[in-house]
């Protein structure tokens, strides 16, 4: 590529997300650096990585932002691509002030719709690390929308990190009589409100051969396995945290993905599932209803309370072949046209050139 930038800094916490943009924005630039509280695993490292600076993000380490200003001077980036609006934006925003070089901030979710919420203080960060950047990205429109109502008139694109490929079409006579849960076992994700409905699928008589399978974990783990046990659950088997291929053996053999989280922006996750062809059952987000329309190409729980009828609805639809084939159709076309990792990567390297 003839018209890519020479220099690119990238700024983000220590995260499988970071991992995955730095191996994907690799082709697209000369050399790359990051600055960081953790370091890139072996396997994750591009060839063109050519310096890291180990950063603490914490609100209370003052002198991040003077370090990280000495190493911008020493290595003249074009462009300063900061992931997450949070403490890790404000030590940068802090470290290009007075700089023309451009900033580009790409918001997770937890930056722009609970973080602002926490109090003032918070809220203040968050939007003047918005109004720093030269453009921001935003991988939902509603998460845009927040953006925009924080930092008033700003540039949005919108872009998500995508998945790596489409996965091969699903074999849906194949698929087992399976529900998947995936998301991490922490309070945001609500996985104890999943067993209690998956409980009054138990209890109703019904889907006897069909199985709940927990992946991943988290600060709950513990806690979701004694209340599993508490609820005398008999069909639900907890995996622990999985690699990226036994997840997608597990995407591959579910009928049901779901995901109830209180907030959320564009998941992986559930593009993930969508490109496996699993019906999703999601919680009533604004982002979730940019990917999926009740009884259309999924199901929205407008009731997570209630989530044992909302599983009892999604299991129905998905025990038919022919209805799930044409579900998983219209998802993977979904996901094809918006949501590919090589072509999300190479429309940030399209701003790149712009700002620059």
């Amino acid at each position: 590529m003839t018209d890519r930038i020479a220099r690119l800094l990238v700024v983000g916490s220590a995260s499988i997300h970071t991992w995955r943009f730095l191996s994907g924005i690799a082709p697209h630039v000369g050399e790359l650096y990051l600055a960081c509280n953790g370091e890139v695993p072996a396997d994750k490292r591009p060839a063109n990585l050519k310096g890291e600076l180990r950063v603490d993000f914490s609100l209370k380490a003052w002198s991040s932002a003077g370090r990280l200003k000495a190493w911008i001077a020493e290595v003249k980036p074009e462009v300063v691509h900061v992931h997450q609006a949070n403490s890790v934006a404000w030590h940068a925003r802090r470290a290009l002030r007075g700089s023309s070089i451009p900033m580009l901030l790409t918001a997770w979710g937890s930056d722009v719709l609970l973080l602002p919420n926490q109090n003032r203080l918070m809220r203040a960060m968050v939007r003047g690390n918005l109004q720093a950047a030269a453009a921001i990205t935003s991988d939902s429109l509603y998460m845009a929308a927040k953006i925009r109502e924080l930092a008033g008139d700003c540039r949005i694109s919108l872009l998500n990190y995508g998945i790596d490929a489409l996965p091969p079409a699903p074999v849906i006579d194949a698929k087992k009589k399976q529900v998947l849960s995936c998301r991490l076992h922490k309070p945001l994700y609500r996985i104890d409100a999943i067993l209690k409905g998956w409980a009054e699928v138990e209890s109703s008589g019904r889907f006897g051969d069909w199985s709940l399978v927990v992946a991943a974990s988290g600060s709950e783990t513990d806690g979701l396995k004694q209340l599993a046990a508490a609820l005398g659950l008999k069909r639900v088997e907890f995996t622990g945290f999985v690699d990226s291929a036994t997840l997608g053996r597990l995407y591959a053999d579910s009928r049901v993905f779901v995901s109830v989280p209180r907030s959320d922006a564009t998941s992986i996750s559930l593009l993930e599932a969508m490109g496996h062809g699993c019906l999703p059952l999601l919680s009533n987000l604004p982002a979730n209803g940019e990917w999926v329309i009740d009884g259309l190409n999924g199901a929205i729980a407008e009731d997570v309370g209630r989530l044992g009828p909302e599983l009892i609805r999604a299991m129905d639809k998905a025990a038919d072949d022919d209805a799930l084939q044409s579900l998983a159709a219209t998802n993977r076309g979904l996901v094809a046209a918006k949501a590919l990792h090589r072509a999300n990567m190479a429309g940030f390297a399209a701003l790149y050139r712009e700002l620059v």
